[in-house]
């Protein structure tokens, strides 16, 4: 039977003014089931601290810490309100007023979000569903990460007033070709060409696995004459990290890109990448 679990993502706010924060743990609480629990960040923090690159690492850490002694002190009273499921009795009047409680705003660092309603079988395994999504972003594929890149390069095409001119396509033959996001045809012909290009990879061989599946594409279309005029890829990453095993590959998949006559950007230098559309 599903339940109704009542959630708030648990955020840090360092900076009120500018209103940015980052997620780091959820709450959760199921009257129904006479549930409460929380998870929070564990020592993976690093995300949120080069987000907030002027926030000591113990300044989070201090925050983190305090917010799951009161929420434990939290679940203690809950407890004795009946979510101790071996109690006879649950407090309906002043366990959800205490979850409400928890919400309010406050001076701290630590914030919670609107409360929202999902529906579960099990609370505690939503409770890490939940999590995971919020706070572990596991819905970031590396699919996604790359739609991600594509979703920016339409958008300053579209700024620029040349996103009607690109469209998804597939450039070759029944012998071999390669689906692109954006391609410009004249008279059905590809003409011009862009795909961002995500080599930031945490390790070098991703890096090169990635970047070579595109070396391997453009070498085939330039072997049958089918490769348009220009062809930019826009790539993550930093481009003037030679020192490491992932900025050597990174330079590695580049020079062979550019070798093979591609244009190559990082996608950073967003007015290049226009300044390639709108020529």
């Amino acid at each position: 039977m599903n339940i109704a679990c009542h959630y708030a993502i648990v955020r840090f706010m360092p900076f009120v003014e500018t209103g940015e924060f980052g997620n780091v743990g959820v709450v959760l609480f199921a009257p129904n089931a006479r549930h409460f629990g929380f998870q929070l960040l564990g020592n993976r923090i690093a995300r949120i601290t080069h987000f907030f690159d002027q926030v000591e690492g113990q300044t989070l850490r201090n925050c983190i810490r305090n917010a799951r002694e009161e929420l434990q002190r939290i679940h203690d009273l809950l407890r004795g309100l009946g979510t101790d499921k071996r109690l006879k009795h649950f407090d309906r009047e002043n366990a959800p007023h205490l979850w409400q409680q928890i919400l309010k705003p406050s001076e701290s660092m630590i914030r919670f979000s609107e409360p929202r309603v999902v529906l579960a079988q099990d609370p505690q395994a939503k409770l890490k569903e939940l999590f995971e999504y919020y706070v572990e972003r596991n819905f970031v594929t590396k699919e996604y990460k790359e739609h991600m890149l594509d979703r920016s390069v339409r958008g300053w095409l579209r700024e620029a007033s040349v996103h009607n001119l690109f469209h998804p396509a597939r450039i070759g033959n029944d012998e071999y070709n390669a689906q692109f996001p954006f391609v410009s045809l004249q008279d059905e012909v590809p003409t011009k060409a862009i795909k961002p290009l995500r080599l930031d990879h945490s390790n070098a061989a991703s890096v090169i696995d990635h970047g070579g599946q595109w070396r391997i594409r453009v070498e085939a279309l330039k072997k049958r004459n089918l490769l348009p005029a220009n062809l930019l890829f826009a790539v993550n990453g930093n481009f003037n990290d030679q020192l490491t095993p992932v900025g050597r590959a990174r330079a590695e998949v580049i020079e062979n890109l550019r070798y093979l006559g591609a244009n190559v950007e990082p996608m950073i230098n967003r007015q290049a990448i226009v300044d390639f559309a709108v020529a």
